[in-house]
């Protein structure tokens, strides 16, 4: 019997981790944790039981007095419920997008808005709101559409622009980085010559995680099942990429396809969560290589992992820019940036090291 070769081996290595339950149960606990925790905390404090017992009453076939006041009740039911399951699904969206990312372009420092999707839909938001097309919530808001339009033109134009100057994932990387730039900068001078609205633009920038009912989880979710199906049906095919193109391709996997479909699935769901929440960074940094270091590098396992300790993450941020200061709210992405930047440095460190 012949032995494997070492590109073969190192696929069978990555297929070979599985998803525990011990993980799975984990990431499940810590979900129901951080969200149990943003329906009770707040500007006023619900005690758990009554919150409890609320949520059991809405469970069909269930009769069960919470006890809560008809404001309490609108409180929980209207405002933190649909903010918690919004920020598991933007959290949750995000991370798998960076963990895809990630795997599509063999580099632990790769996140959501590698091609640009920041910058397209900074100047998608900017445009709506010089124009006063919006303020940025609602379901039909121009606002987010415009951010969702800008991000994905943004990585269409990386697309082509990488696709000229050749098709490997160094040039589609240079590409996106240009593009980025490109846009900030026309997105600066809108900015410039429209200097009345730049408090209202950063503050959507800035990003929030902020809802007045069911309008946007419901825009939010059939792109985060897509991004979802579609990500996880080609886990096998990322752990195949890891060993390089050239020996994917000696393996039956077309690196090209698998590249494009992966990043055109992350980046339609990044981009749909970006224009529901604003830019909220490093939660696709953060999230995916903390599962990847603890729980092992297959995408069999980070990127499931990913969804739900991503939707924890963004819940627990949320939860501290609503409760760190009094009478007012603290953007997330200023939460996340506190947190993301020390842990990028360590990243940046770690990677030098082959951790794939």
């Amino acid at each position: 019997m012949t032995e494997p070769r070492p590109v073969e081996a190192r696929v069978e290595s990555l297929q070979g981790t599985r998803l525990g339950f011990g993980a799975v149960a984990a990431g499940l606990l810590a979900v129901v944790a951080a969200s149990f925790a943003g329906l009770v905390i707040g500007p006023f404090d619900i005690p758990a039981g009554d919150v409890l017992r609320e949520l059991l009453d809405g469970v069909p076939g269930i009769d069960v007095d919470s006890g809560l006041s008809r404001t309490e009740e609108a409180v929980v039911d209207d405002l933190r419920l649909p903010r918690v399951v919004l920020g598991l699904m933007v959290g949750a969206t995000l991370s798998l997008s960076g963990a895809a990312y990630q795997g599509a372009f063999r580099n632990p420092l790769a996140d959501p808005y590698l091609l640009g999707i920041a910058a397209g839909a900074g100047l998608g938001a900017t445009i709506a709101i010089t124009e006063g097309l919006g303020d940025g919530s609602g379901l039909l808001d121009p606002v987010p559409l415009a951010a969702f339009i800008g991000g994905l033109g943004a990585v269409w134009i990386s697309y082509l622009a990488g696709h000229i100057g050749g098709r490997s994932t160094v040039t589609l990387i240079l590409a996106g980085v240009a593009v980025a730039s490109f846009l900030t900068a026309c997105q600066t001078y809108v900015l410039q010559a429209n200097s009345d609205v730049i408090r209202e633009v950063f503050n959507w920038i800035l990003g929030r995680i902020a809802t007045s009912g069911w309008n946007e989880p419901k825009l939010l979710a059939p792109y985060f099942l897509i991004t979802l199906v579609v990500v996880l049906r080609y886990a096998r095919a990322l752990d195949v990429l890891a060993v390089g193109d050239e020996e994917a391709a000696s393996l039956g996997v077309n690196p090209q396809r698998v590249r494009l479909i992966v990043v055109v699935a992350a980046s339609l769901g990044a981009a749909a969560a970006v224009s529901v929440s604003g830019l909220i960074g490093f939660v696709g940094i953060i999230v995916p290589h903390t599962v990847r270091l603890v729980f092992g590098a297959s995408n069999r396992v980070v990127l499931p992992l990913s969804v739900l300790f991503g939707g924890t993450f963004m819940v627990a941020a949320d939860l501290v820019a609503r409760s760190v200061l009094d009478g007012a709210e603290l953007p997330i992405g200023v939460v996340t940036a506190f947190i993301g930047a020390p842990f990028f440095a360590v990243v940046l460190r770690s990677s030098r090291r082959e951790v794939w």
